[in-house]
């Protein structure tokens, strides 16, 4: 939708006609609301622009680069921030992320970890689902030897409405590679996430 030809074009103006549409169903007088007048386009197009804007936009372009042996040591990058969106309220998801790494034979900038983040992050999904593709992300980046990742997350589908439980927050976490069958290594990551502030 954030490119230029007509049929993205086409769909953002019809994406705002039905959002006109769904108020005014819902008994706005939209129209005819000074503080509402533009609500269905600004809705859209900060769908497109910012909330979703992972689904719209390609990947951030990362570069990778050969790692020396003074760099062979598992690292914890994060809090990243998270911001994403429930994909069956619609939602916000709000929280925090941690990725641990133990590379294989390239390194990833650390500055890149939060562009990856975001770029997942920004979509309706599930948080299971954001987890996990960061997940593969990272490993199809760097092919490191080892990556877990930790999302803690509110999520305002349950403590904006539904059951009002204000303070709940999920958890969730993954891991690959090594970190599955070499315990020490498992440990250690264990321990950089949560000395950085996450929980797995």
């Amino acid at each position: 939708m954030k490119s230029n030809d007509n049929g993205h074009k086409a769909k953002t103006h019809l994406a705002i006609r039905h959002m006109g549409e769904v108020l005014t169903a819902l008994g706005f007088d939209w129209k005819n609301d000074a503080s509402m007048k533009s609500t269905p386009a600004r809705w859209v197009r900060m769908m497109v622009d910012e909330v979703c804007a992972g689904s719209y936009d390609p990947p951030p372009r990362i570069t990778t680069f050969p790692k020396d042996d003074a760099a062979d040591q598992i690292y914890v990058v994060g809090p990243l921030s998270v911001r994403s969106l429930c994909s069956h309220h619609l939602l916000p998801v709000v929280g925090k992320a941690w990725v641990c790494v133990w590379p294989g034979s390239r390194l990833v900038g650390l500055s890149k970890f939060a562009r990856l983040c975001d770029w997942v992050m920004r979509r309706p999904q599930m948080q299971e689902e954001a987890t996990a593709q960061l997940a593969d992300e990272i490993e199809r980046l760097c092919a490191p030897r080892g990556v877990a990742v930790t999302v803690d997350a509110t999520h305002l589908c349950m403590t904006y409405r539904g059951v009002l439980h204000e303070h709940a927050r999920m958890v969730t976490s993954v891991m690959r590679g090594d970190f599955l069958v070499d315990e020490s290594a498992k440990a250690e990551a264990l321990r950089l996430i949560q000395q950085a502030g996450g929980r797995a």
